[in-house]
């Protein structure tokens, strides 16, 4: 065998491997490159999807956020302005108790003070009749000048 036909079956023996992988080796090789690319394509797709949702989400929880902590401000706003209703009551309530007490004492000075009026007039007119009766060195009835000494107690 001479060095032409050694070369010329290395090169059948080329040509018929790459037919071979052309044939059989080559496609399913293609198809899982192509697989492999879609599935990272896909991948990187979901990952940009993932990420737009996440910063959506993001934006939902800051808004949600937001609102609930206005809600929150608003409440106490609410919650302070029932106090201050709460106090003001409270005042108005101890303003009217007060004056309802202070108007009570006073009637009651009024009546101690008539009621020691009366005591003294009483007291008077005794002294004065007592003092009548030594004057008189004789004793007054004092049934039968009731009308007399009502008339010096109304003038005390």
């Amino acid at each position: 065998m001479n060095l032409n036909s050694t070369l010329f079956v290395q090169f059948g023996v080329f040509f018929i491997l790459a037919l071979f992988t052309m044939k059989f080796v080559w496609p399913p090789l293609m198809n899982a490159l192509d697989e492999r690319a879609k599935k990272i394509a896909d991948g990187l797709a979901a990952a940009d999807r993932g990420r737009a949702e996440m910063q959506a989400a993001e934006k939902r929880v800051q808004a949600e956020l937001a609102g609930a902590r206005d809600e929150g401000q608003k409440r106490i706003i609410d919650a302070e302005k029932r106090a201050q209703l709460i106090i003001e009551e409270a005042k108005n309530t101890a303003s009217a108790e007060a004056a309802r007490i202070v108007a009570a004492a006073q009637a009651d000075a009024e009546n101690q003070v008539t009621k020691a009026r009366e005591e003294l007039r009483d007291q008077v007119a005794t002294l004065a009749v007592k003092g009548a009766e030594q004057i008189l060195k004789r004793e007054i009835n004092a049934s039968a000048h009731a009308d007399l000494l009502t008339q010096l107690k109304t003038e005390l």
